[in-house]
């Protein structure tokens, strides 16, 4: 393998291995966010933990992550495609050497990944996200439609690459999300407060009262 190859890749791992939530924490809040909520280092449980405007900021670094990794091969003028060294990013966002291997779900790093690789597709995918977290007001759930109609939509646009990486992206979120998915089938999951589930359940909550 080419040593610039191996270097991107290295770099991709330790851009990922970044832990913004954790850092962001401990940094503004003294908080370890570990320590509370789903104990994840993500954006979700940021937004859970430590408010809005720490998600965003997190949101933003988790993504920014996977596009600095991706843009690599335009940077060295290496041809190679940049989903291939963006997926390191993501193995360093899930196992981060920075922060004792525990990461977060690869949803927001895996977005700037496609965002180095097509802006088109990371607009779908937003348009996508938000549709389906308005739709079920849980961020778990928009995350594995978002990740599911990506690779169906690369799919029937014939991009075989995008294709596969997406499926494999797709297969670790929802492995990643499998305590999402119990919480979901025992209709206990955490929602956001936002959208028409959370709104129908207040209401309900109301109308007790």
């Amino acid at each position: 393998m080419n040593s610039t190859i191996i270097i991107m890749l290295v770099i991709a791992y330790l851009l990922g291995s970044i832990p913004s939530g954790v850092w962001i924490g401990k940094i503004f809040y003294k908080m370890d966010i570990r320590e509370f909520g789903s104990g994840n280092t993500g954006t979700t449980n940021t937004f859970r933990v430590l408010g809005k405007k720490a998600g965003f900021i997190v949101l933003l670094m988790d993504m920014l992550k996977g596009t600095l990794a991706a843009c690599q091969p335009y940077l060295f003028d290496v041809h190679i495609n940049v989903l291939l060294i963006g997926c390191a990013a993501v193995i360093g966002h899930v196992f981060p050497i920075f922060a004792r291997f525990r990461g977060g779900k690869a949803v927001a790093t895996s977005a700037g990944i496609l965002l180095a690789y097509s802006p088109i597709f990371f607009i779908v995918a937003w348009i996508i996200f938000l549709t389906s977290l308005y739709l079920s007001s849980m961020v778990s759930v928009a995350s594995m439609v978002g990740m599911t109609l990506i690779t169906l939509l690369s799919f029937c646009f014939h991009d075989p690459f995008l294709t596969i990486i997406a499926l494999i992206l797709t297969i670790f979120v929802f492995y990643r999300h499998k305590g999402n998915l119990k919480r979901i089938r025992n209709g206990n999951e955490n929602l956001v407060h936002f959208g028409l589930v959370y709104a129908r359940k207040k209401k309900k909550q109301k109308q007790k009262k």
